[in-house]
């Protein structure tokens, strides 16, 4: 058990390294994303902004947003996000759910740089 004031902060400047590191392969592999759909690569670094662009590429409203900010509710709307956004790329739900929903920057990364175009379904 970590107890003291040395030990805690070291810890917290680990993780927050950690944050920023995945942020940024998450914006490099949406940036590929959105030039692929034919949207502005750099939304993909603007937090909320990004989402608005995810949610178009997805088919989905642009009031989506605003759900996503509910509780519980934006758990399951994420996902059915990541699903339209993988469907939309030719990809399958468990490739959406696994890839572009639990571990969200290798799956963009896959999506951006790998050979599947958009071509929207919805």
């Amino acid at each position: 058990m970590i107890t003291d004031d040395t030990s805690i902060f070291t810890l917290m400047q680990q993780n927050s390294w950690v944050s920023i590191i995945v942020y940024i392969v998450l914006a490099i592999g949406l940036w590929r994303v959105f030039t692929k759909a034919g949207e502005p690569g750099w939304a993909a670094i603007i937090p909320i902004v990004n989402v608005y662009y995810l949610l178009k590429i997805g088919g989905k409203a642009w009031w989506w947003l605003l759900l996503l900010l509910i509780p519980i509710v934006n758990i399951i709307l994420s996902i059915v996000l990541a699903i339209s956004v993988g469907r939309n790329f030719e990809k399958g739900g468990a490739f959406s759910f696994f890839l572009l929903w639990l571990f969200a920057p290798i799956g963009y990364l896959i999506l951006g740089f790998g050979s599947s175009t958009y071509r929207r379904v919805n």
